[in-house]
């Protein structure tokens, strides 16, 4: 039976094992992603009837965007599932904050994670594989370590990506953040409230830095949930990840608790923050000369030496000295 089934495709490939074993893998992947999508399918199947029964009408089919993504989180979640990648502890605890500080604040962002680390995985594992066989690369130690090198490559991928969108978000928070605190001091003074003046400065710096807009709408959220504003900025803080905004968090719970001027408080925050950004641009300033001093001694240097020198050259052999 075996070899009714696999001796056409030995015939076609030379009786090449390592090309076999890297379709059988594909095929595997394949088939998993079908019976997810076959699920997930069921699932909105079933969702659409309940909404129907309950509203009288049925809910307006998805798109084909809509479709895909969710069968790619459907993929993914049953992937992270089969594989036993689902932590729990203190670890998932960092990773699903490290997740909601880069914006990915869906329940199921912390399986998506490991998802897609086991699908980049395997699929650099046996993209490596099926090269090495192709190019015929000699040496089976040799081609397995290329294989287990993809594989770490590809595990070790989403960290990276995640360590990275990190970093871009910070970085546009921190660059944010400033004018967030002289538009509240704005609102502030023009008599809005808080909640008030948050819903204004999120509508105008919406198209600016959308990551930090998107925080401050949770934030909202929060607050018109019923949660403190105190609680909700310090939760605010904590998904934002800079030191600013705890700085804030503490301002606003200290003002609270002793009854002084929140429009004054803002103020003096608002030029404390004015004050360092104004000597962070300084200590740059101060530093790109030491900073130039090492490409203009091995590029500009060198360049307009020979420009300088190589007339002078030209002159001297020419003239038979």
């Amino acid at each position: 039976m075996l070899n009714f089934l696999f001796g056409p495709l030995a015939d076609l490939f030379g009786g090449n094992i390592a090309i076999m074993g890297a379709l059988g893998i594909c095929f595997v992947i394949a088939s998993i992603v079908l019976i997810a999508a076959h699920i997930r399918r069921k699932g909105l199947d079933v969702e659409r009837r309940v909404l129907a029964d309950t509203n009288g009408a049925s809910r307006r089919p998805p798109g084909l965007g809509e479709s895909i993504k969710s069968l790619g989180e459907a993929a993914l979640t049953t992937i992270a599932g089969q594989t036993g990648s689902e932590q729990q502890g203190e670890d998932a605890r960092v990773l699903r904050a490290k997740l909601v500080q880069a914006g990915y604040s869906s329940p199921k962002a912390v399986m998506l994670f490991f998802g897609a680390r086991a699908v980049a995985a395997l699929a650099l594992a046996v993209l490596a594989f099926f090269s090495t066989s192709v190019f015929e690369v000699s040496g089976f130690v040799f081609r397995s370590a290329i294989t287990f090198a993809s594989a770490a490559l590809g595990y070790m991928a989403p960290s990276v990506l995640l360590e990275r969108k990190l970093e871009y978000c910070r970085d546009e928070h921190r660059r944010g953040f400033p004018d967030f605190m002289d538009l509240m001091v704005v609102c502030s003074q023009a008599g809005l409230s808080m909640e008030a003046g948050m819903q204004r400065i999120a509508m105008e710096m919406r198209g600016s830095h959308p990551s930090l807009t998107s925080h401050i709408d949770i934030a909202l959220l929060e607050i018109r949930g019923g949660r403190p504003m105190s609680q909700a900025i310090e939760s605010m803080s904590k998904r934002l990840g800079i030191v600013e905004a705890r700085s804030f968090a503490t301002l606003l719970h200290q003002t609270e608790e002793l009854g002084s001027s929140l429009t004054q408080s803002l103020r003096a925050y608002s030029d404390d923050m004015r004050n360092k950004r104004m000597m962070q641009a300084e200590e740059k300033a101060y530093a790109l000369p030491a900073k130039l001093v090492v490409p203009l001694t091995l590029f500009v240097f060198p360049v307009l030496m020979v420009v300088l020198m190589l007339p002078v050259v030209i002159s001297v052999s020419r003239s038979g000295f």
